[in-house]
């Protein structure tokens, strides 16, 4: 699987090809990911990707000409991508759409904006999809494309030492994840659920579920509509 990342600053992407679950999944050839940078496509000596709104208003835009070549660059590299613009209004990016692109395994573009976003031709012209990670605003595009990104290897057969690891992760079940414990079995006065230390494992899936379930009706009751 390939993704391609446009993006103005390429060396952001080093966290998440050098570390970690997704650094290994890259080392192992489960995934490529190359980034473009739209200055590389640029025409004057100024290497100049933004410019002014229509209108009035402040901030810049991304200008359509480089951020539209970077993409064709992009296509020519992948093989029938996907095509999303990390972007506030977009969808909200959810666990299901993330286990659909990983199973689709179809190459990927992610476009990370900056400035106060995109010219909407290209969007209008280039884009399929419209992914964001929260209703909130960040600087530019590059963390939600990691994000995204970081999410979906997870997912893709081998990227976990343990295939099982994902399965136990939140919202795969549609609940929010049971407490873990770990050594020492006393800290600072708290002790370890003693289910946890019998070894009875249909007593500790039981205890892990309840908690699970509990734990979502607490903290995420909008996850329970409708079950």
């Amino acid at each position: 699987m390939k993704v391609a990342v446009v993006t103005l600053f390429p060396e952001m992407f080093g966290a998440l090809v050098d570390y970690g679950v997704s650094g290994r999944a890259v080392r192992t050839g489960l995934l490529d990911i190359r980034c473009f940078n739209p200055r590389d496509y640029t025409l004057d000596r100024h290497q100049t990707v933004d410019d002014r709104p229509y209108g009035g208003g402040p901030g810049m835009v991304m200008r359509p000409e480089p951020l539209g070549a970077a993409i064709t660059e992009a296509r020519a590299w992948t093989q029938g991508a996907r095509v999303l613009y990390l972007s506030p209004q977009g969808r909200v990016l959810r666990h299901a759409a993330v286990m659909e692109m990983a199973g689709a395994a179809r190459d990927l573009i992610l476009i990370a904006g900056r400035y106060e976003g995109i010219d909407e031709r290209i969007v209008a012209l280039e884009v399929d999809e419209e992914w964001s990670i929260g209703d909130y605003v960040l600087s530019g595009g590059e963390l939600p494309a990691m994000v995204l990104l970081d999410a979906l290897i997870r997912q893709l057969p081998g990227a976990l030492g343990d295939a099982d690891s994902a399965q136990q992760d939140s919202f795969v079940a549609g609940l929010l994840d049971c407490p873990h414990y770990t050594r020492p079995p006393e800290y600072r006065g708290l002790g370890v659920p003693e289910v946890l230390l019998s070894g009875d494992h249909g007593a500790i899936e039981r205890w892990r579920r309840q908690q699970a379930q509990a734990r979502t009706a607490a903290r995420r009751p909008d996850l329970l509509a409708g079950r």
